[in-house]
């Protein structure tokens, strides 16, 4: 892993420059991987829609990771029992998941190796084609109470989610849940606290909608119903010393490359990547390498994200 690029984030003066030193000369924290819980594969960066602030670009012409394969989600399988990591969750995320043709087949071979699967996705019409549907259906019979998937609803109001997503986006994302709740799906929510509403205003409005609608969906629990803050890589935060997990009174096992890896393909790679971190998809110092033997190495946290949502925010994909 290299260190940060020196043009790569302006705003923050020299912080975030070393992998290995803070600005103040500091020795910089890192996190090893300690519990593994979950292992995420991002499935390709092409979506059906683009939206205003997608922290990893996704739209319909951004394939800058491109589609997973079956076979490569089957040999990182593989690779968990071999490295006996105990992970209990797969996590499959993009982009749109469902505009990748292997989804279904990815999920399956997840489910049938006795992992729970968590699917993000946008509930809209790559979720809703007739195959899919059929092929979600299967997989909740064979595998009840073992799949769930996260759908991204940024708002409980409708002029707030489209002004993100685009006009329409908000009917046709209630579509697909009125779907999954239908088909007996379990469904979790994430969302957006970007309106300057307090966390407690938004849930409560989350919790109406779910209410009327019948989705059962928890909108008082964090993991049910998730609430990401703005991704801002350009907003001053402080760097993580060794000496912050005594001031702060946290420990490294808290932040979410602890217990996480995600598995990548860049446009025109020969083979997958594992990255260190779901927030950080293209920054090269947090790949690790091709395999999951590479990447068990310790992390540096070495990006404004680290601090504002992991250690600071306490931020996990997972919920």
């Amino acid at each position: 892993m290299k260190d940060h690029p020196d043009h790569a984030m302006p705003a923050l003066g020299n912080k975030f420059r070393h992998r290995h030193v803070t600005a103040k000369g500091e020795t910089r924290a890192t996190v090893p991987l300690r519990d593994p819980k979950t292992l995420w594969f991002n499935t390709g960066t092409l979506c059906n829609i683009a939206c205003a602030n997608c922290y990893i670009e996704s739209s319909p012409v951004n394939d800058r990771l491109a589609y997973l394969s079956p076979a490569e989600v089957e040999d990182y399988l593989r690779q968990l029992e071999a490295r006996r990591w105990g992970v209990s969750e797969i996590g499959f995320t993009g982009g749109e998941p469902f505009m990748n043709p292997g989804m279904i087949d990815m999920a399956e071979a997840s489910l049938a190796r006795g992992y729970e699967v968590l699917i993000l996705t946008n509930a809209m019409q790559p979720m809703m084609r007739p195959r899919v549907q059929e092929g979600l259906r299967r997989l909740n019979a064979a595998h009840p109470g073992r799949m769930t998937l996260r759908v991204s609803l940024d708002h409980y109001g409708e002029a707030q989610h489209d002004a993100e997503r685009g006009a329409g986006s908000y009917a046709r994302t209630l579509d697909g849940m009125d779907w999954l709740r239908d088909a007996g799906i379990a469904m979790t929510v994430a969302g957006r606290t970007i309106w300057g509403e307090t966390e407690a205003a938004a849930r409560e409005g989350f919790a109406r909608l779910f209410a009327t609608r019948h989705y059962a969906i928890d909108a008082a629990d964090p993991a049910a119903c998730v609430l990401f803050p703005e991704m801002d890589e350009t907003v001053d935060v402080p760097e993580i010393t060794t000496a912050c997990w005594d001031i702060l009174g946290k420990s490294p096992d808290s932040v979410m490359c602890a217990s996480s890896r995600m598995v990548v393909k860049r446009r025109g790679a020969a083979r997958p990547a594992v990255l260190a971190c779901t927030l950080l998809p293209y920054d090269p110092q947090f790949e690790l390498g091709e395999t999951l033997e590479e990447a068990e190495a310790d992390v540096a946290l070495n990006h404004p994200h680290c601090a504002k949502f992991c250690v600071l925010g306490g931020a996990s994909c997972s919920g």
